[in-house]
């Protein structure tokens, strides 16, 4: 008798197929795969065929009920959206891998690879992979319709300021923009911005386009007029005595030097600052006493600094970025005649004996103003000074940054748009609140100069500039480039 010294070893018999008789490993079914499958199909109850509604026009799938997104072909959306469409009927298997088959794109067909599981007879579990096809029809969205349709718009937005053109005229002007939206809430936030943004008042209306008696559903139209105070940057106006005793007995006739949520006022005598909100504007309104193409060129002839004033009894806050001072000047239309003209300004920080100044002319003119014709003529002063001036071609030549901006054609525009510009990119200069919520970014095709060549110019720093970015067709290194080295 042999004994066996070795490990004693244990194997797993095989069964018969209860339906073929072929040897299987032994499961709860007691049935190959083959014959599984055959006897139960887990996709049974799942579409094979569905269909996707698509817009040509803004190139968006719909959403039941009624949203429509925007996707693109094989991408993680797309996929989310083809297994919604049969979500209800996979709630009875278990998915485990969803994957697009690649089809053409003009084919108007898009194949989805699943493969579920699912527990079938006596606890066994089996796993299928199926394709669904999806019909891909073309439906016009409701914005879309409404475009094509001229009506695309439910709520606008009537930005107003009211101006008036010179001093002398009796009717006033109307400036501004129309802003389409498609809803009612996006036309509120543009409301809601214009009145965080500048001083204005806003008033609403609706009109009644269709109603559905039976699903008791109205259609309107909305429209905000927003009306923006007509006072900007360095115009000079004159207040009501009401509200320049209220502001701390400040003269009446002062300088507008910024406007942001709140109107900046200065007195060009005094120093003394003011700030007026919307609600205060239009309780005591006041206008602006000149346009800004009537500035005139002054040269200064000479000029004194005035030590701080005391203050009298209720007088308000001082601005501490001014320097109060005395000039004579002398218009440079008229340098061959000796007639002068003596002001008070505030200025007198930046201003030397020779330099070149924009003011208004206040001794020479017709004020057609309700409060201004009322004051003591005494009071009134001959000349305002608004702002130094510099050599704008010098200027323009050797600035050194840009901004971003939409294409326009430079050679058929506006003499007076392009001067707006130009004043705007000044005043960005000028003034670094203004824009330090702007991207600036920097020229690389006019070189770096040096401070010594400065001319007393502002000019914005490096340091406040942008690096512009340049990106090409390849990351790489050019099309086709190989990222490989020998």
């Amino acid at each position: 008798m042999e004994y066996m010294t070795g490990p004693v070893t244990s194997t797993q018999g095989n069964i018969l197929c209860c339906q073929c008789g072929v040897a299987i490993p032994p499961n709860p079914a007691n049935m190959c795969v083959g014959c599984l499958r055959a006897q139960v199909d887990i996709t049974e109850g799942i579409p094979k065929q569905s269909t996707l509604h698509f817009c040509k026009q803004c190139q968006r799938y719909l959403q039941p009920p009624g949203t429509w997104i925007q996707c693109t072909l094989e991408s993680r959306e797309l996929l989310a959206l083809c297994l919604k469409k049969i979500k209800a009927s996979l709630s009875k298997v278990r998915l485990i891998d969803a994957g697009f088959i690649w089809t053409e794109p003009h084919s108007k067909r898009l194949k989805l690879k699943l493969t579920v599981q699912k527990e079938v007879i006596n606890g066994a579990v089996l796993q299928q992979v199926f394709v669904v096809e999806y019909l891909v029809q073309s439906q016009m969205c409701e914005d879309c319709h409404r475009i094509e349709a001229k009506d695309f718009w439910k709520a606008v937005v009537q930005v107003r300021q009211k101006k008036k053109m010179c001093s002398h005229c009796h009717n006033n002007t109307f400036y501004g923009l129309d802003f389409y939206y498609s809803s009612k809430q996006q036309a509120q936030k543009m409301v809601d911005f214009l009145q965080c943004t500048v001083p204005s008042r806003s008033k609403s209306s609706q009109r009644l386009i269709s109603h559905d008696i039976h699903s008791n559903v109205y259609n309107y139209k909305s429209t905000f007029s927003v009306e923006i105070v007509p006072i900007c940057k360095d115009n000079v106006v004159c207040l009501s005595p009401k509200l320049a005793q209220s502001l701390g007995n400040m003269s009446q006739i002062c300088v507008c030097i910024r406007v942001t949520s709140t109107v900046h006022l200065i007195d060009p005598r005094t120093l003394q600052i003011a700030e007026i909100d919307g609600n205060t504007y239009w309780r005591h309104p006041f206008n602006s006493l000149f346009h800004p193409k009537q500035l005139e060129e002054f040269i200064i002839m000479d000029i004194n600094r005035v030590q701080e004033k005391k203050k009298v009894a209720g007088a308000g806050a001082r601005s501490n970025k001014h320097t109060l001072a005395e000039a004579w000047v002398r218009k440079t239309s008229e340098l061959d005649t000796d007639h002068q003209y003596f002001c008070c300004t505030h200025l007198g920080h930046i201003l030397n004996p020779g330099d070149l100044v924009l003011g208004f002319d206040l001794a020479n003119c017709n004020l057609n103003d309700e409060f201004a014709n009322k004051m003591n003529p005494h009071e009134i002063p001959d000349v305002v000074l608004i702002k130094k001036s510099y050599d704008r071609t010098k200027r323009q030549r050797r600035r050194n940054w840009k901004l971003r901006e939409l294409e326009r054609d430079r050679e058929g525009a506006d003499t007076d748009d392009e001067r707006q510009y130009q004043d705007f990119l000044e005043d960005l200069e000028e003034d670094e609140a203004i824009r330090k919520n702007v991207n600036i970014y920097r020229n690389a095709d006019i070189p770096v100069e040096s401070d010594t060549d400065d001319d007393g110019a502002p000019r914005i720093s490096l340091a406040e500039m942008l690096e512009d970015l340049h990106i090409s067709e390849d990351a790489t290194g050019g099309e086709g480039a190989n990222m490989m080295t020998e």
